[in-house]
């Protein structure tokens, strides 16, 4: 039988893309296809340096960009990890146009995103989540090549000119940032949490986050800002040497679960329970931090630049020493 040529689709964003990495990997070494990979360009550092893509594509905003040269790819199987109008187009141009080249279109698989659940969950409480994380119902878009889950987890690879020197020895690294503000501590909260750890803590973010790490670092002399002072792959390599990685439900926390590093997850308006919790197959779970019982909780699959209902109780009473105490237990351990 011929090798196949597989095109996996994953546009964004960095969490996300990070959890396609367990389907990567199976596809190339159970299968020994030829694996390609489609991102947005502005990803594609994520999966840039992973060993297990022979090829990776990448576009700005539209299909358009590179949909004839995809077509001339002649791929044997498409597994589309996003699903949405995009990655319709896709699947579309290039079974019509592997049609009208004579050739046989593609065999294509999409992943579930039980899109029906979710909305029962955020808007009514109601939860009819399957119990399987986001990476085993990606994994389960892969078994029309009959690739199984190998159970190694999250991978992430950066390359040797990335790695980053710390800038502190023995360090809680404490991921800041998050796309939505009701995924996040307030500032208060960031810098009494910072105020209680007596080692290094380095702040991580983006360039959005610099003026937020700043302020920290001002009131909290053991935190050091590096928010937007490094690559992703830059912040990447600090999350893989820190003692203990404290995040928000961010990209971060995924990144930080393929280094296997210990997790402290503090959670807001979303919950773990939509299946995007810290994939770590065979470890010790992360810790999670929430307010449970909320009536209001989850409010969303995503996050809001609000609290909608004005009092943001599930960040608001998070338990703030309890948080310290897991982090000094897991850098103790």
């Amino acid at each position: 039988m011929a090798t196949p040529k597989v095109l996996i689709v994953r546009f964004s964003s960095i969490g996300d893309i990070v959890l396609t990495s367990p389907v990567i990997r199976c596809v190339k070494q159970q299968t020994g296809a030829e694996v390609h990979f489609l991102t947005k360009r502005s990803f594609a550092a994520t999966v840039r340096h992973n060993p297990y893509i022979d090829r990776l594509w990448t576009i700005d905003k539209n299909i358009a960009e590179i949909a004839a040269e995809l077509v001339a790819g002649d791929f044997t199987h498409v597994i589309d990890l996003h699903g949405n109008l995009r990655t319709l187009e896709l699947k579309q141009r290039l079974n019509w146009g592997q049609l009208l080249a004579g050739r046989r279109p593609p065999r294509t698989a999409t992943f579930d995103k039980v899109n029906f659940r979710k909305f029962l969950l955020t808007r009514f409480r109601i939860d009819r989540m399957p119990a399987a994380h986001i990476v085993d119902r990606y994994l389960a878009a892969a078994r029309v090549l009959g690739v199984t889950n190998d159970g190694r987890g999250l991978d992430y690879f950066i390359a040797p000119e990335e790695a980053v020197a710390p800038p502190a020895r023995n360090y809680v690294a404490f991921v800041i940032g998050a796309a939505h503000a009701t995924k996040r501590l307030e500032e208060w909260q960031m810098g009494d949490i910072c105020a209680r750890i007596d080692r290094p803590v380095v702040l991580l973010g983006g360039p959005e986050e610099a003026a937020l790490g700043d302020r920290i670092a001002a009131k909290c002399p053991n935190a050091i800002n590096a928010c937007g002072k490094y690559s992703l792959n830059g912040s990447a390599d600090l999350v893989r040497q820190a003692a203990v990685v404290v995040t928000h439900d961010t990209g971060l926390m995924h990144v930080a679960a393929a280094f296997r590093r210990p997790i402290v997850s503090v959670w807001g308006n979303t919950v773990p329970e939509l299946g995007m919790y810290p994939y770590l197959p065979g470890e010790e779970p992360a810790v999670v931090a929430e307010v449970r019982g909320l009536p209001c909780r989850p409010c969303s699959k995503i996050g809001y630049a609000a609290c909608p209902q004005g009092h943001f109780s599930c960040m608001r009473e998070q338990k703030l020493e309890a948080i310290v105490r897991s982090v000094l237990l897991a850098v103790e351990a």
